[in-house]
């Protein structure tokens, strides 16, 4: 990029699409460091840009090269109707989760027109994205939403986008623990819904990309040698959690579902359907205790 005190934000773009191959992530990139949104960009690109935002998109540009992933240069992401914050804390929020979190509100849905106020569980919460979607999606004053992961480092992120969507006073609650040691003992047999995106992966998986390795959280990655140890914690557990009736809604593996349909059934768990994702690869999980 050039050094020019006079740059343009659109030659600016035109420059960074140059160096990152990709005029998308580019135009994302400029439209973050001058604070403007797609069309207000679009309107200033014959507008000199400023030296601090110019550093600041240099920098972005520096950290992408190297192979960061854009989500974290921009500490922030879309997920539904939410903008959240997002880094190296906690996964990145993928188009997959979005499915999950439509299935968990659909099934709250249903739920919410016999029972006046549901009570969820996001377990593994991470950024919070499941957990505050339905909190923000479903009528306020409807659901007591609970958010949990056993990372301090994922919490803090949470507590960030808890704040900056505005639902601190939602009844969204934050709570530090493994899986269902989170929650209050005298919650049990109370919780509507579960649901939850837990570490999956085998550890020593060959085919889970460098970049993922590098950069995001092993302990949201990786459950044991054949990436099932979460899922066989929640499921046995989670009857003792769960009001009758109630649901339990997981985001699998694509080669996960004969082995969590497994599990469910052994664990009593009836109406157990595998759902897929956009892709048509098996995605989710859901069962009815």
């Amino acid at each position: 990029m050039t050094g020019d005190e006079s740059i343009t934000w659109g030659e600016l773009l035109r420059a960074s699409a140059a160096e990152l191959g990709s005029e998308q992530e580019a135009r994302w990139l400029c439209e973050h460091a001058s604070g403007l949104d797609r069309g207000e960009f679009d309107a200033a690109c014959g507008d000199v840009v400023s030296e601090r935002s110019g550093v600041a998109l240099r920098a972005m540009v520096a950290r992408r090269l190297t192979g960061e992933p854009l989500q974290y240069v921009m500490r922030r992401w879309a997920f539904r109707h939410l903008d959240v914050l997002v880094d190296n804390r906690v996964l990145i929020p993928r188009p997959e989760t979005e499915i999950v979190a439509q299935v968990a509100l659909d099934l709250a849905i249903k739920m919410q027109r016999s029972v006046s106020k549901l009570r969820i569980a996001d377990l593994g919460t991470g950024s919070g994205v499941i957990g505050l979607s339905l909190a923000s999606e479903m009528p306020r004053g409807s659901t007591e939403v609970w958010l949990t992961d056993l990372s301090t480092d994922a919490l803090a992120v949470a507590r960030a986008n808890l704040a900056g969507l505005g639902l601190i006073d939602g009844d969204v609650r934050i709570a530090q623990g493994s899986w269902f040691r989170a929650l209050p003992s005298e919650l049990k047999n109370s919780f509507n819904l579960i649901v939850s995106n837990p570490p999956y992966i085998a550890v020593y998986d060959p085919s889970v990309e460098s970049s993922v390795l590098e950069h995001e959280p092993h302990m949201a990655l990786f459950a044991g040698s054949d990436g099932l140890d979460a899922y066989r914690e929640i499921v046995s557990q989670a009857g003792e959690w769960l009001v009758p009736d109630g649901w339990l809604v997981l985001e699998i593996g694509h080669q996960q579902g004969h082995v969590v349909r497994e599990l469910l059934t052994k664990n009593s768990f009836k109406q157990i359907e595998i759902r897929q994702d956009f892709t048509g690869r098996d995605r989710i999980a859901l069962a009815k205790i």
